[in-house]
């Protein structure tokens, strides 16, 4: 049997504050908005920007931590599963949405003074991370700062 993959990453920004609901087990649920955007440039020359909106859903002890520190217009690496939801709506139409199931979250570019705050849905609980789930331990992912120099890098002591 083939191997299936479901992974879905995005960085984007918060398009609004996230929704947060207690379900009557105790736990909580919460979900937003972020949109993604590229630019390039049409065949007339003009420049136009794209931007797809994605809803996400994040559980338990990640709720608490987007609750408590993602507010509208926050950039934030999300990695997660597509996730797809029929109902019938009240007048009986058939409805589909489409969601990220958040299992990691890393909060970017945050304000002045605060620490870097992430959550993965696997890892313990810390005062900058968060789980739920399966209980293993998983290092959230930290975009790679991208450096520019003139001089072409020197080591002397590569092995090779």
């Amino acid at each position: 049997m083939a191997r299936s993959v479901n992974k879905v990453i995005l960085i984007g920004n918060l398009g609004n504050d996230p929704e947060v609901r207690s379900l009557p087990s105790g736990m909580k649920v919460v979900n937003f908005n972020i949109a993604t955007s590229e630019q390039y440039t049409n065949k007339n020359g003009e420049q136009v920007t794209q931007t797809e909106w994605h809803r996400i859903e994040m559980w338990d002890k990640m709720a608490d931590i987007a609750e408590r520190y993602l507010k509208k217009g926050n950039p934030v690496y999300i990695e997660g599963r597509i996730r797809t939801e029929e109902w019938t709506d009240k007048e009986g139409h058939s409805r589909t949405t489409v969601k990220i199931r958040a299992q990691e979250m890393s909060l970017l570019g945050g304000r002045p003074g605060d620490e870097n705050v992430s959550a993965s849905a696997g890892s313990s609980a810390s005062s900058a991370s968060a789980s739920s789930g399966d209980g293993q331990r998983r290092a959230a992912p930290q975009p790679a700062a991208a450096t520019a120099s003139s001089e072409p890098a020197v080591d002397d002591d590569l092995p090779f």
